[in-house]
């Protein structure tokens, strides 16, 4: 059997925060991961868009020997996630999977919030999706679901001004609008991969009782899971405790800002789409 990497895709740096927290679990794995940077930003672009760009990148991990790929963006598992699921996979007829980010925060949302009062912080898209308030539904039909979109958010985190006075502005209109809607939220997801750099500043703009939700260790807890509940995947991913990152724009660019997210040195190879 010919094993390969787990794959790990993101339209650019954000699916770090994710790998990040996923190697640091599960370390002896290989790791794949592919920045569509080239494209970015994902969340204002069409649904047909975001599929055609994901599904273009997922087959490229797998013609590089993965099995097994997380899709670290939320729009893209909001907005391509199922469709490759439910159209694309059945056809290759070889055992690939892709797994995404909003289903395994759904799965565990109930057991944070006790006022049953749960706010979104997500991109354009991925608040335009609705996946967050269906899959939340499925698991836990008794919570209100409550989302903001906050487009500034991701130029503020890739232009490196996430630690600005300026971020502050942006920061606390999006909150404040989110609290709006409810003064019972107790529980808020940050649902961009990218939002965990503003992790400081939203803190600061939260009343103490609400909890703050990033998805590096919600994903790397579910990721284990599945392998541990999928053996016949699982013996297909090599283990000898590499990390190889690919982008499709300047590795040198990419290689300054992924050491932030990754919170090491990183070293990219150029993938032409």
């Amino acid at each position: 059997m010919q094993k390969g990497p787990i794959g790990v895709f993101d339209s650019g740096y954000g699916g770090l925060t994710v790998l990040k927290e996923v190697v640091r679990q599960l370390p002896e794995y290989d790791y794949l991961y592919l920045g569509d940077n080239a494209r970015a930003p994902y969340g204002t672009r069409s649904f047909e868009t975001v599929y055609h760009y994901t599904l273009e990148c997922v087959n490229h991990l797998f013609n590089m020997g993965c099995s097994l790929i997380v899709l670290a963006c939320n729009t893209a598992s909001a907005k391509a996630l199922r469709s490759i699921q439910q159209n694309d996979l059945p056809k290759r007829g070889d055992d690939k999977r892709v797994l995404g980010v909003i289903r395994p925060t759904a799965e565990i949302i109930g057991k944070y919030t006790r006022s049953k009062e749960v706010g979104i912080l997500g991109t354009a898209g991925t608040v335009a999706s609705k996946s967050y308030p269906i899959e939340i539904q499925k698991f836990y039909p008794e919570v209100n679901v409550y989302q903001e979109a906050c487009p500034m958010w991701v130029p503020l985190v890739e232009n490196d001004e996430y630690d600005s006075a300026g971020a502050d502005y942006f920061v606390k209109q999006h909150i404040d609008r989110l609290l709006n809607n409810s003064k019972e939220i107790d529980t808020i997801v940050l649902g961009c991969t990218h939002y965990p750099l503003l992790s400081a500043k939203i803190l600061k703009q939260l009343p103490a009782n609400i909890k703050l939700l990033s998805q590096g260790e919600i994903v790397a807890h579910s990721l284990a899971d599945y392998l541990n509940r999928h053996p016949e995947i699982e013996e297909k991913c090599s283990k000898e405790g590499s990390r190889r990152f690919l982008t499709t724009d300047s590795t040198e660019i990419f290689d300054t800002h992924a050491s932030r997210f990754f919170g090491k040195p990183v070293k990219s190879e150029l993938l032409v789409l």
